[in-house]
């Protein structure tokens, strides 16, 4: 009985130890892709409209030191889509955001949809703030 409880406990540690690292259901990209740096080269582009969105949520009525900043690998895209069908060209894309100040310390989560059409015209249709970050003190 003892002989297969040890065996138990060591073919579960064996198992647990060569799983991957990762969380189960985490999607992080480990490698460079086409969609990844289409992604990527939307949020530089967005990432004017996003700050002055957020700088007057944030700004003074939360952190009265600073304007938060943005970093484009702090914002995940939820959700992506077309507003007028198939080819149409007003697009609308949701994303949560986690605005950064001071050394790249996250200040709060937001989440927030654009609606980008053809012009170029950005503007913001949705914004919810999520949750207020306490930031450390100097």
């Amino acid at each position: 009985m003892k002989k297969g409880l040890y065996s138990l406990i060591i073919l579960l540690i064996l198992v647990l130890f060569f799983l991957p690292k990762t969380g189960f259901g985490i999607n992080e990209p480990t490698q460079d892709s086409n969609e990844l740096r289409m992604q990527d080269m939307l949020m530089l582009m967005l990432t004017p409209y996003i700050e002055k969105d957020l700088s007057s949520y944030y700004y003074p009525k939360i952190f009265k030191d600073f304007p938060p900043q943005v970093t484009p690998w702090k914002i995940e895209v939820i959700e992506t889509r077309r507003v007028n069908d198939f080819r149409g060209f007003i697009l609308q894309i949701t994303f949560e955001i986690e605005p950064t100040g001071i050394q790249y310390n996250s200040i709060g989560k937001d989440k927030m949809t654009y609606e980008i059409s053809y012009g170029p015209e950005v503007k913001l249709i949705n914004h919810t703030h999520l949750k207020t970050y306490k930031y450390p003190s100097e």
